[in-house]
């Protein structure tokens, strides 16, 4: 008999409606689960998107007040989907409740906010989960496969970035992830995460870093209460101050003596959603993009006397690949976005159901933390700066007390 586990969302925009489509598909897709899922209550301020939770997802309850729904006895896991400056608070409570927590990435909206959520996890023995959702692409895990394997030999380089247009239009509007006092930090907190969480899952521990950040749209027109994430203002509206970073560039020296570069930005035009990954080694390389996520650029060096076969192979994704199965059979069949989602959720609603650790959990969204601290030191130093792991005892050496800190620098 499978285990029931029942649901609790807390933030209802785009990744909170995703792990509920999620949750809601799971039954169809892993019939070999050992848990039944079941969306119990969500909890969100606006009134639209409480109906849109009740009467198109199926939850049993709305709630305006997230309290009451991390502390009902009918809830085992609370997925925290809200700005990330309210991260800390619901997931501390939530642990304090006796629930298993899944975060949306960053955890928190500063290096030391994710400490003293991992710590408050850590103490009342909750299972976590951080969605670093890139992590289950199919082709990602069959490149850490081949990684692992030897094929690519001695890695050298690792390329990692994070190119996304959702900023680009000056007249998109000042919503939560624009602002210090919602999101925290910007890039760093929001897409460098997953681009270094990827970097670190395939390529190792990273040991030092120099970087930089810059803001090039520094206002936007202010956004009304319960507008779309991506919605558009006029032309003389009303606008307020870009208080968090745009972009930031970063070199790194991983744990294992390879070289890597970072690059993320929310306002460069051209690529749409270009969070990707190049790494290379002494007997081959490999590439992926998000934007052509069913493809795996490959290349292996030929045999001695076979140099006029030389060049990159494409490897599209297929059922042979882990977890591509259960969406379409056969090879090229395409998955998307949203199937990554569910990978992610059905492996942490797993792990909870087993009483065992899953990964990604809080313990590696410090490990990203860790390398934002000494990114933003490098930011204020100008200089290269160690990654320290943080602690609850050094974290306020290590991280920048504020996003101002940095943001005034």
């Amino acid at each position: 008999m499978r285990q029931r586990l029942g649901i609790a969302v807390v933030g209802f925009g785009w990744m909170g409606q995703a792990h509920a489509r999620s949750v809601m598909r799971i039954p169809s897709l892993f019939s070999d689960r050992s848990y039944a899922p079941e969306l119990v209550v969500c909890a969100d301020t606006v009134d639209e998107r409480r109906a849109a939770a009740s009467e198109g997802f199926g939850f049993g309850d709305v709630t305006d007040d997230w309290r009451p729904a991390v502390d009902r006895p009918d809830v085992d896991v609370v997925y925290v989907t809200a700005p990330n400056m309210l991260h800390s608070e619901i997931v501390t409570a939530a642990v304090a409740a006796g629930k298993h927590v899944f975060c949306e990435k960053p955890v928190g909206g500063t290096p030391a906010q994710t400490v003293r959520c991992f710590e408050a996890a850590r103490a009342a023995g909750s299972i976590t989960g951080v969605g670093y959702n890139y992590r289950y692409a199919p082709l990602v895990q069959h490149a850490k496969t081949l990684i692992d394997s030897g094929a690519l030999g001695s890695i050298t380089n690792y390329r990692g970035r994070f190119f996304s247009m959702f900023g680009a239009d000056p007249l998109g509007l000042l919503s939560w992830r624009f602002e210090l006092d919602q999101a925290g930090h910007g890039v760093t907190s929001d897409i460098l995460s997953h681009a270094i969480d990827l970097a670190m899952m395939l390529n190792g521990p990273i040991a030092k870093v120099i970087g930089s950040g810059a803001t090039f749209i520094v206002e936007r027109p202010v956004a009304a209460a319960g507008a779309s994430h991506y919605a558009r203002g006029r032309l003389g509206d009303p606008t307020g101050a870009v208080t968090n970073e745009d972009y930031f560039g970063a070199l790194a020296v991983f744990a294992n003596g390879s070289r890597g570069t970072f690059e993320v930005s929310r306002t460069m035009v051209g690529p749409e959603s270009q969070m990707a990954f190049d790494i290379y080694g002494t007997e081959g390389a490999l590439g992926w993009n998000l934007e052509t996520m069913n493809e795996l650029r490959l290349y292996l060096a030929p045999d001695a006397g076979s140099a006029s076969e030389r060049g990159y192979t494409t490897v599209r994704a297929g059922e042979r690949h882990p977890g591509h199965g259960a969406f379409v059979p056969g090879d090229a069949n395409a998955i998307g976005f949203e199937d990554l989602v569910a990978l992610e959720d059905h492996q942490y609603l797993s792990a909870v159901s087993d009483g065992r650790p899953h990964c990604a959990g809080f313990a590696e969204a410090v490990a990203y933390v860790s390398v934002q601290a000494a990114l933003l030191r490098s930011w204020m130093s100008g200089t290269w700066e160690d990654v320290v792991p943080l602690t609850a005892d050094n974290v306020d050496e290590l991280a920048p007390h504020d996003p101002a800190d940095v943001a005034s620098r």
